[in-house]
């Protein structure tokens, strides 16, 4: 059975975003930090992993798109490099059906923070690596290219810790972020997004992340929160609420991600 690609670009583009991608930034880079909460849902952000962090995650969604039944994805990564003094690498490996375990996807970033709390990357996703044959997915890579700024606005800055409250992205790319999938095609909601997203946080009671963001073809929201276990380890938990108009998919769902990373 060919499965959905708007199924399964969700559940990669759900694990990207469990990673603690900034949450072991340098403490001496200038200007006010990012915080260490999840900055978006399914949208890439500027930040990435580094610094030699290996990573594990899982996301899904409730119910799938078009679809009565949930589904999930999981994978895990390392970020190397460091995007302070020249890039940061961050890869991960995704199953793209737990149920399946027979097709993988590879995604790739490359990052470079840009000082006072500014960081620019490019990326694709959903390299296909292995597929069954019987079980295909349409699913294509998509490219982008994203900024992203912690705003510097004493108003917003915590002096306690040197982070920042307010962050946001905007980025371009194509593949998930320009094309619509075929089951929206069909059910009239036409072929194409905006091919631009970007999403915003800020912090709410020093406790975490909400979120607002456009995909490219729909608009999402939730909140996300950073566990630190001692100084090199976190756990990052995000939920919220997909597909929140009518331009995509047939309804209101819930999507989750957990992730955990360690810097070595």
């Amino acid at each position: 059975m060919k499965r959905s690609r708007l199924k399964c670009l969700l559940l990669t583009s759900m694990l990207a975003f469990t990673l603690p991608q900034e949450v072991f930034a340098e403490s001496s880079f200038q200007g006010a930090l990012p915080n260490i909460h999840g900055k978006s849902l399914t949208t890439p952000v500027g930040w990435g992993a580094a610094y030699g962090t290996v990573f594990v995650g899982a996301g899904g969604t409730t119910p799938a798109p078009y679809s009565n039944e949930s589904d999930a994805a999981m994978g895990f990564g390392v970020g190397v490099g460091n995007p302070r003094k020249n890039l940061g690498l961050e890869a991960s490996i995704v199953s793209l059906d737990l149920s399946d375990w027979g097709r993988y996807a590879l995604n790739l970033k490359l990052h470079r923070y840009l000082g006072h709390g500014n960081s620019i990357a490019v990326g694709v996703e959903n390299i296909l690596i292995s597929d069954t044959a019987n079980n295909r997915t349409d699913a294509d890579e998509s490219y982008y290219i994203v900024y992203s700024q912690g705003v510097q606005d004493r108003h917003v800055i915590r002096d306690d810790m040197n982070r920042t409250k307010l962050h946001y992205s905007i980025g371009i790319g194509n593949g998930r972020f320009r094309d619509k999938s075929p089951l929206d095609v069909d059910h009239g909601k036409g072929k194409h997004g905006t091919a631009v997203f970007g999403n915003v946080s800020y912090e709410l009671f020093d406790q975490f992340n909400a979120i607002a963001e456009w995909n490219g073809v729909n608009l999402n929201a939730g909140v996300s929160k950073t566990f630190m276990i001692g100084k090199q380890s976190a756990i990052v938990a995000s939920m919220g609420a997909a597909d929140l108009t009518g331009y995509s998919g047939d309804g209101v769902r819930f999507i989750w991600g957990l992730g955990a990373g360690v810097m070595f």
